[in-house]
């Protein structure tokens, strides 16, 4: 019997004749479908040879042979997949009637990969962006000898960190998960929370570079269209080349660039994502980064806690007055102290004026240059435990403001009253929830310094109400920052200062929700 002469793995109408000479592919685009070797050499010169990039090259079938390359980046695709993969390509694929009567790339598809994210990528010419993209994201790309059709393998699989309690905002009461830098375990943590068909995820992706994978996730019939569509249309005005964390989108997105208040809300923590998009908000998961953002958001947004909703309301409603009476304090007392010192000694009963002037009696300052002293030595304090190694940075804090404090009041170069009132201040401020909000008090905290060394009590007046026309001019995402207490919404205060009970906050924000604004009715609990 005459031995048959194998023939070539691609179908008759895909095959190209090979030119003797190729000429070197200057464009992004091969213009022609060449050969499997010449597109494997160009990958390799357009990635520049990289050794994490993994090009197995392998040939299918027993006796049509069909020559394929399977190309992924070590250390972001999972091997386990492309194991199977492969194994599928180099086991099961069998010389059959089908394969006579179709093309391979067909037979593959639809009998031979058994994985759950398969796309197919076909063009003439071949797009290579769209292959390194899908490469760089940890896919695995599949090649076929003299064939414009190319898959797309979903196998990300690169290591990343576990579910953990989130660091910066601790709760007594709640749970205990918190985001990773995994987007996909991002959006199941908010998926096991949201059993609804209205949940929507829309990816987007931002970075020339980067290309940095994003969602906006909102629930579709709680949400107002208006703000998912100014959304959508402030992501696609970026144009960055990277996006490293949610602070760059953070950044491009807010109203007002020159305020020190935040205008856009991030957390840690799933349960006060999944409730703010029952409220109506917006959620924008960013890959690469715990922290996820929530449009609108209000000035009171930030005095508020997830575990606000998990305590009785009365526990609760106490806790937000000693917030806001700690942010005051944080704001105020230095400035209160400088004003009182300097201009208005008369509103101090006699007894403790005696005892500060004999306090200050050896300081060689004025009480303005003193709490400036003393604020600015915290501030450096507080930033150097925050950077210096977790074991030792609590003790450099602890110790060097007790060190600092006690050595500055011994030298006469500040008074005890002022190393107390500078304590309390730095105290409160921890009371905020949000980090970011208690920055901006602390950076505002020296201009009310400035007003009450200057002016007294009168210049802490002034600046009061320029910081109040100055919150009520701002936005967040066409929403007014001091919602909903300038406009003042009656139905509102249930969840604002003061939290009334679960069953009876019946409806959400006014100003933030969309269609649906009247929550399922509980009924009051009764013996």
């Amino acid at each position: 019997m005459k031995k048959r002469t194998p023939k070539p793995l691609v179908a008759k109408k895909l095959i190209q004749p090979i030119p003797e000479k190729v000429e070197p592919i200057q464009t992004e685009k091969i213009e022609n479908v060449y050969p499997l070797n010449q597109m494997i050499e160009k990958i390799k010169t357009d990635i520049g040879h990289s050794p994490d990039v993994i090009i197995r090259e392998l040939k299918i079938g027993s006796k049509r042979v069909f020559d394929a390359a399977a190309v992924f980046i070590d250390g972001l695709a999972n091997k386990d997949v492309i194991q199977k993969v492969l194994q599928n390509l180099l086991v099961d694929v069998r010389e059959t009637e089908l394969c006579e009567q179709a093309e391979i790339t067909d037979l593959i598809k639809n009998f031979s990969l058994a994985t759950g994210e398969l796309q197919v990528l076909s063009d003439t010419p071949i797009d290579f962006n769209q292959l390194y993209d899908a490469v760089m994201s940890g896919d695995t790309i599949l090649l076929f000898d003299g064939s414009p059709v190319a898959f797309k393998i979903g196998s990300k699989g690169w290591e990343s960190r576990g579910i953990e309690e989130p660091s910066s905002e601790q709760n007594v009461r709640g749970p205990k998960d918190g985001f990773t830098e995994n987007i996909r375990t991002n959006t199941a943590l908010i998926r096991r929370r949201i059993i609804d068909k209205n949940l929507v995820f829309e990816p987007i992706k931002i970075g020339k570079r980067s290309k940095t994978e994003m969602t906006i996730t909102y629930i579709k019939d709680l949400a107002n269209e208006k703000i998912v569509n100014e959304v959508r249309e402030r992501l696609s005005k970026i144009e960055i080349d990277a996006i490293l964390e949610s602070g760059y989108v953070e950044s491009m997105i807010q109203d007002e660039t020159y305020s020190p208040f935040p205008t856009v809300y991030n957390t840690e923590r799933p349960d006060a994502v999944v409730g703010g998009l029952y409220e109506g908000r917006i959620a924008i998961l960013v890959d690469g980064t715990p922290f996820v953002l929530v449009v609108p958001a209000l000035f009171i947004h930030f005095m508020q806690s997830s575990e606000d909703y998990y305590q009785r309301a009365d526990i609760s409603t106490l806790i937000r007055l000693l917030r806001v009476g700690t942010f005051l304090l944080s704001l105020l007392t230095p400035a209160a102290y400088i004003a009182v010192t300097t201009f208005h000694q008369e509103m101090l009963p006699t007894t403790l004026l005696i005892s500060l002037t004999a306090q200050r009696e050896g300081v060689p300052f004025p009480a303005f240059i003193e709490a400036l002293f003393m604020e600015v030595t915290f501030e450096i304090l507080r930033e150097a435990g925050i950077r210096m190694p977790r074991a030792v940075g609590a003790a450099i804090s602890i110790v060097g403001a007790l060190v600092l404090g006690q050595a500055a009041v011994e030298a006469g170069l500040v008074s005890a009253t002022m190393v107390i009132v500078v304590s309390l201040t730095a105290i409160s401020s921890f009371v905020t929830p949000k980090f970011n909000l208690a920055i901006s008090v602390r950076m505002v905290r020296f201009i009310f310094m400035g007003l009450a060394a200057s002016f007294g009590l009168f210049g802490i007046i002034i600046g009061l109400l320029v910081l109040i026309a100055h919150l009520c001019s701002l936005r967040s995402f066409g929403v007014p920052y001091l919602l909903p207490f300038a406009p003042f919404v009656l139905k509102d205060q249930k969840d604002g200062i003061i939290r009334l009970s679960l069953w009876s906050m019946t409806t959400r924000p006014k100003l933030i929700g969309g269609q649906d604004n009247v929550r399922e009715k509980t009924a009051k609990p009764s013996p």
